[in-house]
């Protein structure tokens, strides 16, 4: 068997066509690891972040064993929204093109937005493979324009996402009308708890698979600028006028957060759009092509584009709130500095992001703490400076006590006279202090 690369896993010859035409030399690391389990038909929970190559690792192998003889639904590939599913579908589409199988590999793209009375009508033939939004393939399930119950393998993408958003219902309703055999594939970036819940209720002896490859490029500097009660939209105006971003993507944590960020920024004159899971699938489109389009400067978001969603060209990343989690932290700034391009994270920080901010740099992430100052962004001592400070002038001032004469009888003011003496000692130990600073 030849090693690490596609050869090892005995794909066939169509295959093996459509990986070179991909350009692909050799597997991702969630590739060599998930590729022989979806081979063999076992069930997979496979956690990595965006871009570890984890969409063609299901793909390949499906579509290795695609029965086209067989006119029925045989995968169903499901995303939390509809801008995620349709470039899952691209990809599928890319597949079968380079494959040259245009009329015998059947696909159909089912997502919200479209008439349901047409998309039943082209699902008369049932394709081979089904990508879409969890929600769409119920309702069309539901309705009777397809069956689900041939296909022998289920894909769930963005599995966390897809709990966040409220649609692991929907995909609780699929599973219940599939078959009870059914090889379940569900790939995310984090495995929550009750997303642990879910998985036990289908799956008996999943595979898990875990890849640790959430470095991110070197090429990011990463910035964190103190809030200090001041007003965020003000400050990320004051950030805009010393910087011209191609394209800077704002994040913030809610979509309430976001429609009132994008309202006080575009007062500012600035060029903003904004996407987020609250807008309808019409606003969501026309939003994601204006952006394509470059027609905006600024695009303030939630963490859904932070997720999958292919935006170009992004040159700087905004943390207006930083989020709650480390991975969060990842997926937001991993959408700059790709393909060795140079990219910028800049973080607005509050006393309580404390805590992530030192979680971070434990995974190696090095802040640059900077201030906006006269037009400039200017170097700014680190959040912990006071507090290393506050810590000395305390340890200080128990020394100084320590030192102190105490009388052996004790007689009136006996006590104002200590405080004196522990004053006079504690600020010559604070000269003697800023002395051997100045030395160094």
């Amino acid at each position: 068997m030849v090693e690490n690369n596609f050869e090892q896993f005995g794909f066939n010859e169509t295959t093996m066509s459509v990986i070179k035409k991909l350009n692909f030399k050799k597997p991702t690391t969630i590739q060599q690891k998930v590729i022989p389990k979806v081979m063999a038909g076992e069930s997979v929970v496979g956690q990595s972040q965006t871009g570890s190559g984890k969409t063609h690792a299901f793909l390949l192998p499906l579509f290795n064993q695609i029965q086209v003889e067989k006119r029925e639904i045989q995968f169903v590939i499901t995303a939390p929204t509809r801008e995620l599913a349709t470039q899952l579908y691209e990809e599928v589409k890319k597949v079968i093109t380079f494959a040259n199988k245009e009329h015998e590999w059947i696909s159909k793209l089912l997502v919200g937005g479209s008439d349901r009375q047409k998309m039943s009508s082209k699902l008369r033939q049932q394709p081979h493979i089904i990508v879409g939004t969890p929600g769409r393939i119920l309702d069309l399930v539901l309705n009777n324009a397809i069956s689900i119950y041939s296909a022998h393998t289920f894909v769930v993408d963005e599995a966390d996402l897809m709990l966040d958003l409220g649609f692991i219902t929907e995909v609780d309703q699929l599973l219940i009308r599939a078959k009870s055999d059914i090889q379940l594939l569900a790939f995310s970036a984090t495995i929550p708890e009750r997303l642990e819940h879910f998985f036990k209720k289908y799956l008996k002896n999943p595979q898990y698979i875990k890849i640790n490859d959430e470095r991110l490029p070197k090429t990011i500097e990463h910035q964190l600028i103190a809030i200090k009660h001041r007003d965020t939209p003000k400050l990320i105006y004051d950030l805009s006028q010393t910087f011209h971003p191609y394209l800077a993507i704002i994040f913030t944590n809610g979509k309430e957060q976001a429609n009132d960020l994008e309202k006080a920024l575009q007062g500012y004159g600035l060029s903003v759009g904004i996407i987020h899971g609250g807008l309808s699938p019409r606003e969501r489109k026309r939003a994601l092509k204006y952006i394509q389009e470059l027609r905006f400067q600024y695009v303030v978001a939630t963490d859904l584009a932070s997720r999958g969603i292919d935006i170009k060209g992004v040159s700087h990343i905004i943390n207006a709130q930083l989020p709650k989690e480390e991975d969060f932290y990842i997926h937001r700034v991993g959408r700059t500095g790709r393909a060795g391009l140079e990219g910028m994270a800049i973080s607005f920080y509050e006393e309580e992001d404390i805590q992530l901010i030192e979680r971070l740099q434990k995974r190696g992430i090095h802040f640059q703490y900077k201030e906006i100052k006269n037009g400039d962004v200017v170097p700014a001592k680190a959040w912990n400076k006071r507090t290393q400070r506050k810590h000395n002038r305390d340890h200080i001032e128990q020394e100084a006590w320590k030192r102190v004469k105490r009388p052996k009888k004790v007689k009136p003011g006996y006590k104002r006279k200590m405080k004196q003496q522990q004053e006079k000692i504690k600020q010559d130990m604070l000269r003697k202090t800023k002395s051997r600073k100045k030395r160094y």
